[in-house]
């Protein structure tokens, strides 16, 4: 039980901060593009004004629903989702209301990549992904974890069999 805890991730915490500001980017973006269009559209027609409340109250209706998925919807990927690698692979369990369990065994992983997109290098967080051979489900992203953490397990899954390194950077074998 003690090498599980070692090797058991949750996700960064500062993924919910990283990942708010990524939904409310959208959220803002698509605010100004969609009500720009449907205002211009609504302008080129000379719609009534009966067609500007209606599409003002499905455009408040939608962007609501968008800001409300982009706070909420960070915390709730944070809670429900681990990862664990130990000697046999990964085992990336996520998901609120359908979870999903993936295992990929060692001798089914390809390569793998770190990558860090722009609220992920600000924050410290990156994406480990790991290809895996075969065609269906071929690699698994993994977002939310710290950079170290990420460079840790691709590190810890390159070695194929010389030994784990902890996630937390220390010592060589759990």
């Amino acid at each position: 039980m003690a090498d599980e805890a070692l090797t058991r991730q949750r996700l960064d915490p500062r993924s919910v901060t990283a990942g708010r500001l990524g939904g409310w980017t959208f959220t803002l973006v698509m605010l100004f593009v969609v009500g720009g269009s449907a205002a211009g559209v609504l302008i080129g027609t000379r719609a009534p004004l009966v067609s500007w409340v209606g599409s003002g109250t499905v455009a408040l209706v939608i962007f609501g629903s968008l800001a409300a998925l982009s706070h909420y919807g960070p915390a709730v990927r944070y809670r429900s989702t681990w990862v664990r690698l130990d000697e046999d692979g990964l085992e990336y369990e996520h998901g609120w209301l359908w979870r999903h369990h993936v295992s990929v065994p060692r001798t089914r992983i390809q390569h793998t990549d770190v990558t860090q997109g722009p609220y992920e290098r600000r924050f410290g967080l990156a994406t480990l992904v790991v290809y895996t051979a075969g065609t269906e489900h071929a690699s698994i992203s993994i977002e939310g974890l710290s950079h170290d953490t990420a460079l840790a397990f691709r590190d810890a899954l390159l070695a194929r069999g010389e030994g784990l390194v902890r996630p937390d950077g220390g010592g060589d074998a759990v």
